[in-house]
């Protein structure tokens, strides 16, 4: 199966662009919705004697927030953690357990604990995650560079920070909150993104030098329509795998699974309609044929 993916790379280029715009203009105009480990707020834990469906203690917390967290305890599953990212004061709290009480005949002991809590994730967690993308983007800048070629290395980390931004956007657009799982599932998806790349831009290296005298587009179509299987199907058994944790399991996995399956979407679009069609550009800046010289340094 023959691609042209360089060829109509202007209309993925156009998808990437249409969906990460349309998620800063949402930043802007409504804000990204933030989780509870940015804003900090109130802790409520309460023992209701069985395992209450989640859709079930919503029904009461979405009157006072719809973006709690909701948490299982306990060792059947019998307590319940309610974190809010709206400061309750005492009676909003009692509000709530009150709710419970009636609802399911609970006694006042079951009131375990409630306080305030504090954003986990400062300015200075936001900082360091920043550093931490910014130190791997370098670190596979110059691991490329050294294996590959300095512009494999550049159209890579491109592709990088078009999956984080699109992450993002999908985040902003949705409205899902954010919160430090997925800070921890970008970090995750920058290292995922950048194999399905590499596997790419490996059979392109081969393809160079099978191929002299034939222009670098049709290289790199050639080179994805020879990988294209192998990228397809390492992405959806990854997609499997977390689609189960998203569908099977609790809140705080939910929120963890969610970036991860975006990421790995994204990560197998870049590495096909946007990393490899970046290099072709930049590599014809100096020409559009392949003259490979084995006995010639490639730079």
């Amino acid at each position: 199966m023959k691609l042209n993916v360089v060829k109509n790379k202007k209309i993925y280029f156009a998808v990437s662009i249409l969906i990460i715009l349309t998620g800063i203009v949402l930043i802007f105009a409504r804000g990204l919705n933030v989780g509870i480990d940015f804003t900090g707020g109130t802790h409520l834990q309460i023992d209701v004697h069985d395992e209450i469906p989640v859709d079930d203690i919503r029904e009461i917390t979405d009157s006072f927030d719809k973006n709690a967290s909701i948490v299982h305890a306990g060792d059947d599953n019998n307590e319940i953690i309610i974190k809010t990212t709206v400061n309750l004061d005492n009676e909003e709290r009692f509000a709530i357990f009150t709710q419970f009480r009636d609802k399911y005949g609970l006694e006042d002991a079951d009131f375990i604990g409630q306080n305030k809590f504090g954003p986990s994730i400062g300015k200075e967690t936001q900082r360091k995650a920043v550093i931490s993308v910014v130190i791997a983007s370098v670190c596979m800048l110059a691991y490329i560079t050294l294996r590959f070629e300095f512009l494999f290395g550049v159209a890579a980390v491109i592709a990088l920070i078009h999956d984080v931004l699109i992450g993002i956007a999908v985040y902003s657009i949705f409205k899902v909150p954010v919160n430090s799982s997925f800070i921890a599932a970008m970090l995750t998806i920058v290292g995922y993104s950048i194999n399905d790349t590499i596997v790419v831009f490996d059979r392109i290296r081969e393809n160079i030098k099978k191929m002299r005298k034939s222009k670098y587009e049709e290289i790199v179509d050639l080179s994805i329509s020879q990988t294209l299987i192998r990228s397809i199907n390492t992405s959806v058994t990854t997609l499997f795998a977390i689609s189960a944790l998203y569908i099977f399991g609790v809140e705080a996995i939910k929120d963890f699974a969610f970036p991860l399956i975006v990421g790995v979407l994204a990560g197998t679009y870049s590495s096909i309609f946007i990393a490899s069609p970046i290099w072709v550009m930049l590599k014809s800046l100096k020409g559009d044929v392949n003259y490979y010289n084995p006995h010639k340094v490639q730079n």
